[in-house]
């Protein structure tokens, strides 16, 4: 495009970031929309601004840049030249799994940890004594144990839940009794409460 007045492209991933500009138009939804001096807005206005002053910065040439990447990012998604069926051929898999691999390492998936809510371990303390809470199914077998200890464990996630939620006798004797300034500094904040109902909140913290 040098005849038209396009000698020289400015440097960086233009097109790569307006080619995802456009799958971002495409495949995510807007959240809300606004007004400015009448005119109807979304929320994806922000990053259309943001990409104009990309395009513009150095014209002409960041301008063909932000043309090719929207144009790239058509093709792709209207698939066009079914781009989306393209496959790597079998002998570069094998050959990158030959010799890419061992100079990137393992590729598994870190495994995932499985306890409901991590607690402090005494060290002193055995395996064997320390209560542990999965989320693994009744089932499962989690540290040797057979499937009653981890329904045993289930069980006692429930009365946890129950001790949160304020279902037990047990949590009912828990309620501590609020400060003068925890009060005054939540009646500031909600004038129109009434002072009953903010200790009882606070009781229940």
């Amino acid at each position: 495009l040098h005849r038209v007045g396009v000698n020289h492209i400015p440097g960086g991933p233009s097109a790569i970031v307006f080619s995802m500009l456009y799958q971002w138009y495409r495949l995510v939804p807007t959240a809300y929309h606004f007004k400015i001096f009448g005119m109807p807005l979304s929320n994806k206005a922000f990053t259309y601004v943001l990409a104009l002053q990309l395009a513009l910065g150095h014209v002409p040439g960041s301008l063909v840049s932000s043309c090719v990447g929207l144009l790239v990012g058509y093709i792709y998604r209207s698939e066009l030249i079914n781009i989306k069926t393209w496959r790597v051929s079998p002998t570069v898999i094998n050959l990158s799994s030959r010799f890419l691999l061992p100079l990137i390492g393992s590729t598994r998936p870190p495994r995932r940890f499985n306890r409901a809510r991590p607690e402090q371990v005494d060290s002193t303390t055995e395996l064997g004594d320390e209560e542990v809470i999965t989320t693994a199914p009744a089932s499962a077998q989690r540290n040797g144990r057979p499937s009653s200890d981890v329904a045993e464990g289930s069980s006692v996630v429930r009365e946890w839940v129950n001790e949160l939620t304020g279902r037990t006798e047990e949590a009912a004797t828990r309620i501590r009794t609020p400060s003068e300034v925890e009060i005054t500094q939540l009646t500031s904040m909600f004038p129109d409460t009434s002072r009953d109902v903010i200790v009882s909140t606070l009781q229940q913290r």
